[in-house]
This record gives structure tokens, sequence and C-alpha cells, in this order.
């Protein structure tokens, strides 16, 4: 046998483990299946031919297919051209992206911004480059403590910190449990660590629930703390003027740190940031690896982007018409029997208990014609599998009423409601 047989066979191997791994998920119904859009993102998406109310997407203004941002990325393609191909330090920069940068730290009450390729790598690139460099420090230790629904990037982002620094503690507090965080700060007041910093999501993905943003802000302060918040699923969402969650919570401009997307309300497309002190920004421009390494956010996304914060800063109708969507959907589907997690976000979790049942049912709704998509362990805990329906204000109340009807008749034919 030469070494060349020896080795495809070693491979074939891992292709069955991995196969096999992949039939396992298919029968027990935790495959992700994946269900291509024929058309544009919108409040009504065509899925083989057919129109589907659209409950899955983080298209939360309908900017998506907007007309001004159509044409605002086209009018970008057609000046700045597809992509610089390079980062930003070499020759990556146009004042488009500075423009973006200036105008996002305007609308979110700060000072400055860095614009990343996504929130995943703001959210990597902050915790290494903050907490990666000794700062004329010689013996230090830092700390993270980090709510344990922060989304994946933040936990993944201090996870990959404390491998490559050995000098970062970490702790994850229960989910907004602030007295369990209080005591925790209280007794390691002791140790006098260098760096503090306390992360949470605005908004949780998951849950559809809000951070306790006032009691973080005061705990910070207190602590000489550091509060970082994600703000993903909140700018544009949430606040009357939807500048997200410090808005809502009466702490607008009382953030150190936000992150965030262009990926979701602001259009849709791609492109995260990180937006705080100005000599924070500095600092990141110079040390996170995911910014001075990767190829800058393409200027037709930058240009779109600048006009989807046109959009919010000269009408909040799009933000209200999404709270009069959430509010009446959250109303309707309690009433038709359906549990679901509190809040006021349009993320709006329809608990059904299992995998299979969260499976069945968002295949039954397809049929019906509402694109919704189940989520499940290990994205939600084991015994929690649910729905999560995403509300829009590109839907109109007749797309809603659809879909709340749908769901009456796929929740009555799998016994999920009477």
């Amino acid at each position: 046998m030469t070494a060349s047989t020896s080795n495809t066979q070693h491979l074939d191997k891992l292709y069955k483990l991995l196969n096999d791994e992949l039939d396992r998920a298919k029968s027990e119904k935790t495959y992700k299946y994946e269900v291509p859009l024929e058309g544009q993102q919108a409040g009504v998406v065509s899925v083989s031919g057919k129109n589907c109310v659209m409950l899955a997407s983080n298209n939360y203004l309908g900017l998506s297919n907007h007309p001004e941002i159509c044409e605002a990325a086209r009018k970008g393609l057609n000046e700045y051209g597809f992509g610089l191909a390079s980062v930003r330090f070499i020759c990556g920069t146009q004042p488009l992206h500075r423009e973006l940068e200036e105008q996002l730290a305007d609308f979110l009450g700060t000072e400055d911004t860095i614009l990343f390729n996504s929130c995943w790598a703001a959210n990597e690139g902050f915790f290494n480059a903050m907490l990666s460099t000794d700062l004329g420090f010689k013996d230090y230790r830092d700390m993270i403590y980090s709510d344990q629904l922060n989304h994946a990037s933040i936990i993944d982002g201090v996870r990959l910190c404390r491998i490559a620094v050995k000098t970062t503690d970490a702790r994850a507090y229960k989910h907004n449990d602030i007295a369990q965080l209080t005591q925790w700060m209280e007794e390691d007041q002791a140790q006098n660590h260098r760096i503090k910093i306390i992360a949470t999501d605005g908004v949780f993905s998951m849950e559809g629930d809000t951070g306790h943003l006032p009691e973080l802000v005061k705990l910070a302060k207190k602590h000489n703390a550091m509060l970082y918040v994600d703000e993903s699923h909140s700018t544009g969402v949430l606040g009357k003027t939807g500048r997200g969650t410090p808005e809502e919570q009466g702490v607008h401009g009382q953030i150190d740190v936000i992150s965030g997307t262009l990926g979701k309300a602001l259009g849709g497309a791609a492109g995260g940031f990180i937006t705080g002190r100005r000599e924070l920004v500095d600092f990141l421009r110079q040390k996170a690896r995911p910014y001075t390494f990767s190829n800058t956010v393409p200027p037709f996304i930058v240009a779109a982007s600048l006009k989807a914060l046109e959009i919010l800063k000269r009408d909040n109708s799009l933000v209200q018409k999404l709270h009069d969507n959430t509010d009446y959907f959250r109303t309707e589907i309690v009433k038709a029997g359906f549990t679901i997690l509190p809040g006021v976000h349009p993320i709006v979790p329809v608990m059904l208990g299992e995998a299979a049942v969260a499976q069945d049912m968002s295949k039954e709704l397809l049929d019906l014609g509402v694109y919704v998509r189940g989520l499940w362990y290990p994205v939600v805990p084991k015994g929690e599998a649910r729905l999560r329906v995403q509300i829009s204000a590109a839907h109109s109340r007749e797309d809603l009423d659809r879909a709340l009807e749908a769901f009456s008749k796929a929740g009555k034919k799998l016994g999920v409601i009477q």
C-alpha cells in the first residue's frame, strides 16, 4: 500500500465520521436547512414560487431593498468602485469611510467610530487589542464580566483573548443578574485589576430581552470599569429615534463602548463598528487585528449605510411603525394561545420546547406561506426550542394577520395549541 493510498483511506474514515454526524443531526431534526429566497429580502419574499411573509430576517426597518438605499449603493459603486483591495492604513481608506464613522458617532452619542467587516470581527478585535497590550504595566491582571447569554462573538472574543493573554480573568454572570455581578465586583476589588470590562448585549438575540443598562452604568462607574454594549439588534430598532437600548432606557451617551452592525436594521448588508472615546478608537486602529489585517468595508456598502443613517435622522416613522407592528404581533400571538418571552423588541420567541417540534412547525408554516426558523440547543438551552419571529417595518397589518392565521393553523395541527 502506497503512502498516498493510506492517506486516502485515512481521510475516507474522517469523512465518514463527518457524514455520520450530519445524518445524526437530520434524524434528530437539528440539521440546519437553507431555503433560498428568489429575489430581494423584504416583508414578503418568494420561496419556490410562493409568496411568504418573512418573519426570520434582521431587516427591522425594511431598508434592505429601500429605493434610496439601493440608489446610494449604485452611486457608491459608480463613484468609488467595487472594493479597495487593501486594509485601511495601506490604501483602503476613502473620505466615505471617515464620513460614516463620524455619522455613526454623532448618531450614537460618542466621539469617534472604527469600521470592521462585521460586528463579529469588531467584538473579537476589541478584547484582544485591549487586553494584550501591557500599556506600561509590568505585573497586572485584567477582568472581564460577561453576561451568560451574550452573543457568540463576545463569548469567542473573550475565550480567544484568554487563550492568547494569560493575564486575563473572566467571570460569566447569570443572565441580567445585577445582584450577582455586584457581589462579584465587590469581592474582586482587592485584586486591583488593571482593566475591568463589563460586557453585555443591548438586546439578547435569542431572547428578545434587554440588558439592564442604567444599573450597569452605575456599577461600572462605581468600580472604575468599562461598560461594553453590543447593540447589533438595537441600533435603528429601540428608542424613539432608533438610537438603541441606551435611548430606550434613558442612558444615551453614557455607554463607554458600543459595538454594532450595518448588517441588520441599517440596510442589512455587511460591516460592523465600535464607537466610543476618540483615544480608544485611535488605539483600536493600531492594535485591533481584524481591522489592521482585513480588507476595508466595500465603498458601496458604506455609501448605502450613510443613506440609512440619513433616513433615520430625518424621520422616525419607520421606527414607530416597527414598534406598532411589534406591539400588535406580540398581543395577537398570545391571544392565539402561544407562549412567548416577554419584551418590547421585534424579536418574539415563540416557545415550543423540543427541537423536533420547532422544525416541524417551521416546515408547516412555510407550507402555509410564512417563513420563520426554529432555534434549538446549543443555540438555546435544551428544552427551550423556539421559533424566533422577527417583525419588520416592512410588514403591513395584512401581512401580520396572514402570519397569525398560519400560526394558529399550524399550532392546532401539531398540537401546540388547542
